[in-house]
Order: C-alpha cells, then sequence, then structure tokens
C-alpha cells in the first residue's frame, strides 16, 4: 500500500471516529455536565436535529450558515437515524468541517432515534442559551442574532419565530392544538432557543410524571417541543415569545411549491390528516400525567426596530421609508 493510501485510510478513520456515538455515558449524571456558573452568555449553541439523508444537502447550506454567525459558538448536528451508514455520516462530517467559517460543526450519531435525544444535556454545550433547530429551516443570520438578543433580555422564557397555541373546546370538553390570529401559547422546534438548564430540566426532572410524559413522547413520535414548552412554562410562570423574523424559509412546510426534491416528504407535519389531532391528544395526555396545564398564552411579536412603517419608492424600489438603501 502506499502512503498516499495510508494516509488517506487514516483520514477516513479519523473521520469516523469524529461522527461520535452519544453512548456509554448517562446524560443526567450531573458530574459530566459544565458548572452552570460557567457558561458563557455572549454566544449559543445550535443544535440541528438530523435525520433523513435526502435532507443532507440543505443542512449543510443551513449549517454553514448559522458557523457564520457571531452569535454562534458551536453547531452540533444531532442524527437520530440509527440505519444512516457509518460512511454517510463520516462523508457528512468531512463536508461540515469542511464549510464551517467561524464557529465549529460536529456530528453526533444518537443512541436511538427517539425525539427526546434533542433534549439531552451535554457535556459539549458551553453557553447559556442553546438553539434547538430543524434540518429544514432557513433563518437569515440577522434575524438569529435578534432572537438571540432577545432571549438575553429574557432568560426564562423560549424565544422562538413558528408559534401555535393550545385551547379548550368546549364541545368536546378537552385540550386542542390550534393557531389563534392573536395569541399562542408554544413555540416550535423548527427554532427555538431555551436555557441549557432546561434540557436536564425535561430530562432528568419531574421525577415519574416527566419519565411518563417522555414515554408518551416516545409512543407518539411526536410533540417533544409541546413538552419542552410545558416544562419552559411552568418555570417561567410565563408563556413564549415569538419574534419577526426578515427571512424565514421552511422548506418542511406542506404548503410550499417548488420546494426541494426530498424534502417535505420527510417532514412529521406533511402528514397533515391526522398531524393537529395527535398534536391535540399529547396536550391532553401532559395535562393528565402532569396534572397541571402550565401553558400560558403571549400575545404580539417582537420586532428588531420601531418606525415607520409606511412605503416609499427609493432607487427604483418600492421599500419601507425608513430604510437606507446602499449607495
Amino acid at each position: 500500500m502506499s502512503p498516499e493510501s495510508v494516509l488517506l485510510s487514516f483520514f477516513s478513520l479519523l473521520l469516523l471516529l469524529a461522527v461520535t456515538v452519544a453512548g456509554g455515558r448517562d446524560p443526567c449524571d450531573p458530574t459530566t455536565l459544565p458548572d452552570p456558573r460557567s457558561l458563557r452568555s455572549d454566544q449559543l449553541t445550535v443544535l440541528i436535529n438530523g435525520y433523513a439523508e435526502s435532507r443532507i444537502p440543505l443542512l449543510r447550506s443551513i449549517a454553514a450558515a448559522y458557523s457564520a454567525s457571531p452569535s454562534v459558538a458551536s453547531i452540533v448536528v444531532l442524527w437520530g437515524n440509527p440505519s444512516t451508514p457509518s460512511q454517510t455520516l463520516a462523508q457528512l462530517s468531512r463536508n461540515l468541517s469542511a464549510t464551517a467559517s467561524a464557529a465549529p460543526i460536529s456530528v453526533l450519531r444518537q443512541r436511538s432515534d427517539s425525539l427526546n435525544s434533542r433534549f439531552f444535556p451535554r457535556p459539549s454545550i458551553a453557553t447559556r442559551a442553546v438553539l434547538i433547530c430543524d434540518d429544514d429551516v432557513e433563518i437569515d443570520a440577522k434575524s438569529v442574532d435578534f432572537a438571540f438578543r432577545v432571549w438575553n433580555s429574557n432568560r426564562n422564557r423560549l424565544v422562538g419565530f413558528f408559534a401555535r397555541s393550545h385551547d379548550f373546546d368546549l364541545a368536546s370538553r378537552s385540550w386542542i392544538y390550534t393557531v389563534h390570529p392573536d395569541k399562542y401559547s408554544i413555540v416550535l422546534t423548527k427554532f427555538m432557543i431555551t436555557r441549557t438548564e432546561s434540557l436536564y430540566q425535561y430530562s432528568c426532572g419531574g421525577g415519574r410524571p416527566m419519565a411518563e410524559a417522555r414515554a408518551k413522547v416516545d409512543q407518539m413520535r411526536n410533540c417533544e417541543d409541546i413538552l419542552m414548552n410545558f416544562v419552559a412554562a411552568e418555570e417561567a410562570s410565563a408563556g413564549p415569545i415569538l419574534v419577526a423574523a426578515e427571512r424565514a424559509r421552511d422548506w418542511g412546510d406542506p404548503r410550499n411549491e417548488g420546494r426541494r426534491e426530498g424534502v417535505r416528504e420527510a417532514g412529521l407535519s406533511s402528514r397533515r390528516s391526522y398531524h393537529r389531532k395527535r398534536r391535540g391528544d399529547c396536550i391532553r395526555e401532559f395535562h393528565r400525567i402532569l396534572g397541571k396545564m402550565p401553558l400560558r398564552y403571549s400575545y404580539g411579536k417582537v420586532v428588531d426596530s420601531v418606525g415607520e412603517q409606511g412605503l416609499c419608492w427609493k432607487a427604483g424600489k418600492l421599500v419601507l421609508c425608513d430604510r437606507q438603501l446602499p449607495a
């Protein structure tokens, strides 16, 4: 074997080892976690949930964009598909490393495909805030920075761009999952900023009721975001905060036209016929198991500037009058 072949084989082995398997340790062992007082507050850690191999090209683009943000300390791709070949993840790790600009990007193969795994506490997290997000949602860098600033002023609350609501249906006398035009109580894990401590509370706290609620997430294969909203609302006694984004492209939304091949079909919410009903079932089950309804309504949306909203012609374009166009 030539020296070049030996070097290539060694490099491939290193890439395989870099795709770490999240096993062999108890995620709730506090001795493996950093001291909360040492966590930095000037940046956040991005945890991207990955599963479908058809989404890898989009995932690479999204991870590279987060890597360029000054608000991001590191990005971890949490790969939850146990059937994905190690060579595929090694190639993904190599490509992500090549496209990382400022913040490093790593790939972590989950020990199972449980949706609860995306909320495991992790020794590698060195920031007070974590951004939980999906692999099919593209957010512009300015909006990511703005959302992080909003969270830094409201650290006990969830912050996100995508909101839904719970409600009580009088006809059926049961909790339901819905959308209200003027209020919300749930932000989705399409983009959710939360306290790092909330990961421990979700995964390790709450005793037997929370363990049963997490088991319900596994049974339904859905609703981990709703359960995190239960946890956060209980801790803060307040609802989440919805912020405005300049550009938020959700490739997984079934209303997309001209979507990327293989992206929409891989998402849970693409199965619209029963998705909302199942989400309502989760709310009812979490309420029954936990014995309380901690979800709180919030109202309005936080924008990154307050100014005149009138439209004016500038340089042949119809734009907000306050907007300064480049010379």
